[in-house]
């Protein structure tokens, strides 16, 4: 029989699920330590995992019996696919379901920032309100603003769809142009990561955390925003040079920041939270009911099927 650890807490249809299988459950609301997953998984053929739980090298050749580590997120940085390669262990992501939920926060993260939101909020509630004033939290509007996408995937299509519905042109970089046909759709124009930066008032990122990637924005980079740009980040914390950002926002060198993810979760610098230019919030961009229940089915069917020897839905690594 197939044995399954399932790293985090997850809802009672996961048992349901899971009948068949012997399952051992963390239920704790706590990331598992490196040598609590090597001695629970000690003899689990699987993993079920989220993207805080780092799979190393180590854990991998711990697991002698492990054929498949099944990620309930859309990124996979979290786990040594190297390692997983060598031992032909299958690694299986869940990317289609997240991206409608995130392009929903990356929106309203640009609303956020743009309306000084969180600025208004927290003078209402410390009773500063005095009633209308003509120049109270005047902020930038969204409409015929130039939004600029760095990494046209599913989520980044995404929040193109909803900028079009708030009047915005859509700019985008990717590692490949997308068809002709789909940027028309989009009303989407491709420019290099240069001059979109230069460009846009606005710029959400889109891509995953690789070494490619890691400090994509960078202090050279972030000096090419306008002085009224907003960075917008619902991707992966390290993706942007944190220490560098703090220092643009601090300046005043950009109108400011929305970020969902951080440079080292869960850490924040507390230099980022005095700051009232920017918008934090504890990396939720999939956090919906709908969307974490149909990650959890995915992750588990995607499991399921290596078992069967299928093919399934969406992988990062599948042993020929």
């Amino acid at each position: 029989m197939e044995k399954i650890l399932v790293t985090f807490p997850t809802p009672r249809m996961t048992k349901i699920l899971l009948k068949e299988y012997e399952t051992i459950y963390n239920d704790e609301e706590r990331v598992l330590s490196k040598e609590e997953i090597i001695e629970l998984g000690k003899d689990a053929t699987a993993l079920l995992t989220t993207l805080v739980d780092r799979i190393d090298r180590d854990i991998i050749f711990s697991l002698p019996k492990l054929k498949v580590i099944s990620n309930c997120a859309a990124g996979y940085d979290n786990i040594d696919i190297k390692a997983a390669k060598e031992r032909k262990i299958a690694v299986t992501n869940t990317p289609g379901i997240v991206s409608k939920a995130t392009a929903d926060i990356a929106m309203l993260l640009m609303l956020a920032v743009s309306r000084r939101l969180f600025e208004a909020n927290n003078f209402l509630k410390a009773g500063k309100f005095q009633g209308w004033r003509f120049n109270l939290f005047q902020g930038i509007g969204l409409h015929r603003k130039i939004l600029g996408i760095i990494g046209m995937g599913n989520i980044g299509r995404e929040v193109a769809r909803r900028a079009i519905g708030f009047g915005m042109r859509v700019i985008y970089h990717n590692r490949h142009r997308i068809p002709e046909a789909e940027e028309r759709v989009l009303s989407a124009s491709y420019y290099s990561l240069e001059d979109l930066l230069k460009t846009a008032d606005i710029i959400s990122l889109h891509v995953p955390l690789t070494p490619e990637t890691y400090h994509l924005i960078n202090k050279e980079r972030l000096e090419l925003l306008k002085p009224n740009a907003i960075l917008i980040n619902t991707a992966r914390g390290p993706v942007v040079d944190e220490k560098a950002l703090i220092k643009v926002l601090k300046e005043r060198r950009i109108y400011g920041a929305g970020l969902d993810v951080f440079e080292n979760e869960p850490y924040i610098p507390q230099e980022l939270m005095e700051l009232d230019n920017v918008v934090l919030l504890p990396h939720i961009g999939t956090a919906t009911i709908e969307t974490r229940q149909t990650m959890l089915i995915d992750a588990i069917q995607n499991m399921v099927k290596v078992f069967d020897g299928e093919r399934p839905d969406s992988f990062v690594y599948l042993p020929e």
